[in-house]
């Protein structure tokens, strides 16, 4: 399959930088022609050894769970339709939780049935594809190719997961970005990035000093968003206990 693509995309709906990252790679399909395999892994079969009680804040097994619910729908449209509506379907998800506005009541919708519903309709597919959220015989498929993905980076990483020329050529974590680039930009930062993933010891680079990522849903959009020790993405971290005190 992947002899096709030209990017393999692996993206878990309920992550906000695998989001932002993804319309910063739809933008570079526009200006390269590109052809992007949108693939899955799941954020709460990764962490499926984890306690959440104790290792993550409250409201991460709720979101994360969302999450696969929606991937198991992915999981029988690609099945039953091919993999043409897998982009579609997840740029529906996205404006129908990341475009939203703060305190909209968006945690109690996500996953479930009526939501994925409205999303469905929206992009065109049959609502019945629906009740596959609650069909767990997909965890397998979606599991397999979370694996696939890891397999890839190795374990110590998030989402999304990107491979350029599958299945052998280089894959990343990342890059994480808190803004969509514009469309000036995008093709310049594919080339450092992929310039930069090529070096063969290249390993990593990271800081946490940055923005809050620019998305209604974390509390709007901004010309000029205030740079801060972020740690709202990291599990550890992001737990009340690890807090720094005022």
């Amino acid at each position: 399959m992947s002899d096709t693509y030209d990017i393999e995309f692996f993206w878990d709906p309920v992550c906000p930088f695998a989001w932002i990252t993804s319309r910063w790679v739809e933008k570079v399909m526009a200006q390269t022609g590109y052809k992007v395999d949108w693939r899955f892994i799941a954020l709460r079969l990764l962490n499926k050894d984890k306690d959440y009680a104790t290792e993550f804040p409250p409201e991460y097994e709720r979101g994360h769970t969302a999450g696969l619910r929606m991937l198991r729908v992915a999981a029988k449209v690609r099945a039953e339709l091919g993999r043409e509506p897998m982009g579609p379907l997840y740029t529906g998800y996205g404006h129908a939780y990341f475009d939203q506005e703060r305190g909209t009541g968006m945690s109690r919708k996500l996953g479930t049935v009526a939501h994925i519903t409205e999303i469905l309709e929206a992009v065109g597919l049959p609502t019945a594809f629906a009740a596959a959220a609650d069909d767990d015989r997909w965890d397998a498929e979606i599991d397999a190719e979370t694996e696939l993905a890891l397999s890839r980076t190795g374990r110590n990483v998030g989402t999304p997961i990107i491979t350029f020329e599958p299945p052998d050529g280089v894959s990343f974590f990342g890059p994480v970005i808190s803004r969509i680039p514009s469309d000036a930009e995008a093709v310049e930062l594919w080339n450092a990035v992929i310039t930069l993933a090529k070096f063969p010891s290249f390993a990593e680079m990271k800081r946490s000093l940055r923005e809050v990522p620019q998305l209604r849903i974390l509390g709007g959009l901004s010309d000029t968003p205030q740079q801060e020790d972020w740690q709202g993405g990291h599990r550890a971290d992001a737990l009340p206990a690890n807090q720094a005190k005022p």
